[in-house]
Parts: C-alpha cells; structure tokens; sequence
C-alpha cells in the first residue's frame, strides 16, 4: 500500500511554504490537503487580488510558484519527492498546481536548500559597495535554469535605463489614488498584523543614492524612521521566462524563490521591485533585444548585495491557509 504523509508533516511543510516572498506580502495562497489520497492542491486566495497593480493576476502567481517551491524544499529535506503538476484544471483557474509525494533519499540539491527558508528576508535597506563574485552570479544563474527561467545580470547602461524605468513607474504610482489606495490597504501598521508589510520593514527613507527601493511610506510620516544614503550602481539582475502564460508565471515564481535561497546561503541580501514589471508599457522596456530566450519576458526586477540583517515580515497562521480534507468515515 502506498504511504502518503502525515498531517503533521504536510502541516509544517505549508509553514515553510508560507515563508515565501509575496506582492505586498499579501500572501494570496491556499492549500488543501486530501490526506485518504495524499495530494496536495495550491489555490490562488482570490480575496488578495489587487486589481490595479495586478491586474492580470500575474504577481498571485508569481507568489504561489515561490510557495510551491518552498513546500518542494520542505518535503525534500523530510524525504519526500513532491510531484507536482501545474494548472491540472483547465476549467478551474484558481487551482494552481497539484502534488502528490513519494518517499526518496535522492533530493540532496533541493533539500539543501532547506536552511534558507527562515533566513531569507526581503531587504529595503542600503547594500554596501562590496563586488559580488561572478561565482556567486554564475549558481544564482543556475538555480534560475533548473526551474525553467533565466537570470540577465545587467550591464552599467542597462542599469542607467532600468532606473528611469522604475522612476517612471514611482510617478506614474504617486498620480494615481486608487493604485495608492490599493498600496495602503497592504501597508502600514505594527508588529500585532499578520499580513502586508508593517512600517518596521518599510527600511530608510532614501536621502540619495540610485537604488531601486519602493518607498511604502508613499510621502506619509513613519515614526521613528530614518533616512539613509544608498548604493549609487546597484547590482541589478532581471529574472524572465520565455513566454509569458500562467503557467511561466509559476515557472518564474518557482525559479525566483530557487534564487533567492540560494542567494541567502550565499550570504547576500536581496530585494524585490515590481514596480515597474507592474505597467505592461513600461515592462517591455526592461526586455533586453539580444537576451536568450530565457529572459524573453521579464518577470522581476531583483536588487542583490550585502547588507544588514532585517527582521522577518509577519505571516498568516497556517491554520488561515491549510485545510485538511479527513477521509470519510464509513456510515
């Protein structure tokens, strides 16, 4: 007979799941778990769309692909192989991905990334001007490949372009009231939320400096915040796929939480911005023409360095996202 997982281990695996990084820390997924049967189900949490910087559901996805994959991280490190399937419902577009897990003692790669988990911060600060080596580009690159999508570490020029990008795309944002107000709804606040992102990880506010660092505060006071000087050349790198459906965007998701793991491990810090992958005419623009196809579409936007460390933001309890389906008892 074939042994499927505990509750338990399921359980503590969506904890892990949970960890990953999302837009607005929104958070926008559930899980399901069929424990008769052992599979898994990840469902896009509609009550966290954000129809006007997420219109097309893009980022929802992006979030539950870096879910997915940390789940796939736990359950490897507890010995377990998830099998997943992407979109198995065409009829149902809300159910994301299936998975369904058999034990294995050969996962050592993915399993190693385990210890990541829990460390791994988005990061609004100031990165100091130490040079990150090409070895460490090179395996974030790879982590990248082996989900399926491309990391493009961009060139000064690209950089120089990139930023008038995301500048346009911070006017564009501080013109329009609902996209604020939308903003608002998932920041702000203490240490007591459970969800979005609370003014202590809103990090300085920028005094100068070039780094692509969206400002949450959105020109309201902070108490207690200070500012501070940031990097003048950020280390800018571009995560794509090459296409651009539902499916690459979990594609994407599974490949930007393998990087950023690694990432983690390998000592940097990291920050996400999608401000600008947000507008579809300003997200083309980030497209690099001679980029392999890989990076055809980009996804995110990703600030690497070394920084200092940062507290973790808040997550909803897994009993807000987990539901356990029981076998049914005989009548």
């Amino acid at each position: 007979m074939t042994r499927h997982p505990e509750v338990a281990a399921v359980t503590a695996w969506v904890r892990d799941a949970t960890m990953a990084p999302s837009m607005h820390n929104a958070q926008p997924w559930r899980f399901r778990y069929a424990s008769a049967v052992g599979t898994l189900d990840l469902r896009m949490d509609t009550a966290r769309y954000m129809p006007e910087t997420d219109p097309t559901t893009r980022g929802m996805h992006i979030s539950c692909g870096a879910a997915l994959f940390n789940l796939r991280v736990a359950a490897a490190h507890a010995g377990w192989a998830a099998d997943v399937r992407l979109l198995p419902d065409p009829a149902d577009a809300e159910l994301l991905a299936t998975a369904v897990f058999a034990e294995s003692d050969g996962l050592g790669a993915t399993a190693g990334l385990y210890p990541a988990i829990t460390r791994r911060r988005s990061s609004r600060h100031p990165f100091t001007d130490e040079a990150i080596p090409d070895a460490v580009l090179d395996r974030l690159q790879g982590a990248a490949r082996s989900e399926g999508a491309g990391m493009a570490v961009l060139s000064e020029w690209q950089v120089d372009a990139v930023l008038d990008v995301v500048k346009e795309a911070e006017e564009d944002e501080s013109l329009s009231p609902a996209v604020r107000r939308e903003i608002a709804r998932w920041t702000g606040g203490g240490a007591e939320v459970s969800e979005g992102i609370p003014d202590y990880a809103f990090g300085p506010a920028r005094h100068d400096g070039r780094a692509p660092v969206r400002d949450f505060a959105m020109g309201r006071p902070v108490p207690g915040r200070e500012s501070a000087v940031f990097e003048q050349s950020p280390r800018l790198v571009v995560l794509g796929t090459s296409d651009d459906r539902p499916q690459d965007w979990l594609l994407a998701g599974q490949a930007l939480e393998r990087l950023l793991l690694q990432a983690t491990l390998d000592g940097l810090s990291t920050s996400l911005n999608s401000q600008a992958i947000e507008r579809a005419e300003l997200r083309w623009l980030l497209r690099d023409p001679v980029s392999p196809s890989l990076t055809a579409f980009p996804q995110m936007l990703l600030r690497l360095g070394y920084g200092p460390p940062v507290p973790p933001t808040p997550r909803r309890a897994v009993s807000d996202v987990l539901e356990i389906e029981q076998p049914s008892q005989p009548g």
